[in-house]
């Protein structure tokens, strides 16, 4: 089971990918067979091919500033972290303020992310 100083610093490796634009390190943090789910209730991209996908997209439209708004919880397998993703989408200012849950696997990969945020966590800042 990986720890929690684990969980952690895959959550903290995760936002540098985000910080330094590299979908590679982002996808490097997930099981070949991961499933993300961003956000819930969307189709889930299943297996590390789509997960690329995904994480290339964002990074192709500009990427994000992630900012951590406090201490990464952690318990069993998963960890949970409420962020702000500063970004900007046809010359709009906006922010989303989610709450991202990482579940490990043995290896200490992301097995599944599932990202809880809507319509009400999204605002335009400019």
């Amino acid at each position: 089971m990986p720890s929690h100083d684990h969980m952690v610093a895959t959550v903290a490796a995760y936002l540098r990918g985000f910080a330094e634009g590299d979908a590679d390190l982002i996808c490097g943090l997930f099981a070949e067979d991961a499933t993300l789910e961003d956000p819930v209730g969307s189709p889930p991209c299943i297996g590390g091919d789509a997960i690329r996908r995904f994480y290339t997209r964002i990074m192709k439209e500009g990427g994000a500033r992630l900012e951590l708004n406090g201490p990464v919880r952690t318990t069993a397998r998963c960890a949970a972290f409420a962020f702000s993703s500063y970004l900007t989408r046809g010359g709009v200012d906006i922010r989303v303020d989610p709450i991202d849950v990482f579940e490990f696997d043995e290896a200490g990969k992301i097995k599944s992310m599932r990202a809880y945020w809507g319509p009400m966590n999204q605002v335009t800042t400019s």
